[in-house]
């Protein structure tokens, strides 16, 4: 079982934690529901015909924790790779990940300590590939900080979902994909 650490508890870091967690591993978001999205109004996501921000955060984090994750709210304070893993520092406690998604929204103090180069412009901008990842070893960067312009909350949950599939490819060492059947008669 591989431990992820996702620091971020929007759309993006959420959508990864439930697919990680669904898929059996050690999950711990962290945040302290101080998203954005609690002034946000959906009625653009698939599926839903219109939420508040502060619903949709609620519905959805404890959709994460019936799937098996963790959420602390405590901060994050710093992240740094050590070797083969990647600790986590909060207020009180030292964690050790084998990947990390980072969903810190316009602000990125940790991607900035890790020295993860940004894309200077109107707003600065983590490059990432497709799935999220960053040019360091199983560090990925979704939602508002790789796509500061897009940042709708379906994108960056779709963002998540796909950083998500990468990390459990590489624990997996092959393609993964999470399909879900409909419950038998």
């Amino acid at each position: 079982m591989a431990a992820i650490a996702i620091i971020g508890d929007g759309p993006g870091g959420l959508s990864a934690a439930l697919f990680i967690a669904r898929a059996g591993h050690d999950v711990t978001v962290y945040g302290a529901d101080e998203t954005v999205m609690h002034y946000a109004f959906l009625n653009n996501y698939l599926g839903i015909d219109a939420i508040s921000g502060t619903d949709f955060q609620s519905s959805a984090r404890q959709q994460v924790l019936n799937a098996g994750a963790t959420i602390s709210e405590e901060r994050v304070t710093a992240v740094a790779i050590v070797g083969e893993g990647i600790e986590v520092a909060t207020e009180s406690d030292t964690a050790t990940a084998d990947f990390v998604v980072l969903g810190e929204g316009k602000q990125m103090p940790l991607a900035n300590s890790l020295g993860i180069q940004t894309n200077e412009g109107d707003d600065e901008v983590v490059p990432v590939d497709r799935n999220g990842k960053t040019a360091i070893e199983r560090v990925y960067v979704v939602g508002r900080s790789a796509r500061p312009t897009r940042s709708q909350a379906i994108i960056s949950a779709g963002d998540g979902a796909a950083a998500a599939l990468d990390i459990l490819s590489q624990i997996e060492g092959k393609d993964v994909q999470d399909w879900d059947s409909p419950p038998k008669d």
